[in-house]
């Protein structure tokens, strides 16, 4: 498919609704049109928005690594979310397209009023997207706070730079 078909594919529940489960589809009607015509017009603005306009005709597939990641997250941005959840969204990435991640994430929050639940261990991108954060260690909470004092707990800079005692001691817990 190609990404203007992602991004509208993705809009599946509402088209379904508005064809009357494939009647008014079938049929043309207006209504069905008009929602037709809405999710192209979505579709195409968040293209548009996330600069990928010029894509929109390209098969998905084809397209490199950095921006069919792009692609996912505007297919998620076409169904109107108040929560976007993104699993690992920089794995992969270069650090340029790590950038970019960057600032598209904190334009969805700051300019759409988006609240995003990021899992992530690119701690560049957790660092400059995120305003609060939760810190695991072996399945086990060690630090809750701003980017500010997440850096400074010493919690998270004995479980992340490694000591090996704290690392054997919560390996056997997670183990139990």
């Amino acid at each position: 498919m190609t990404v203007l078909e992602n991004l509208i594919v993705a809009q599946h529940n509402f088209l379904q609704h508005a064809s009357r489960f494939s009647l008014a589809g079938l049929f043309g009607l207006p209504g069905y049109r008009r929602a037709e015509e809405a999710a192209i017009a979505k579709a195409v603005d968040w293209l548009a928005r996330l600069g990928l306009i010029d894509k929109a005709d390209t098969a998905a597939g084809a397209l490199p690594y950095g921006v069919q990641r792009r692609i996912e997250i505007a297919r998620a941005l076409c169904v109107d979310p108040l929560l976007l959840c993104l699993d690992e969204p920089a794995a992969g990435l270069n650090p340029r397209e790590s950038a970019e991640l960057n600032e598209l994430l904190k334009a969805l929050t700051g300019q759409e009023g988006i609240a995003i639940l990021l899992i992530e261990h690119d701690m560049s991108v957790v660092m400059n997207v995120c305003d609060h954060i939760c810190v695991l260690n072996y399945g086990r909470k060690i630090a809750e706070g701003t980017p500010a004092e997440i850096q400074k707990d010493p919690n998270v800079i004995k479980a992340y730079l490694g000591e090996e005692e704290a690392d054997e001691e919560l390996h056997a817990e997670a183990a139990r």
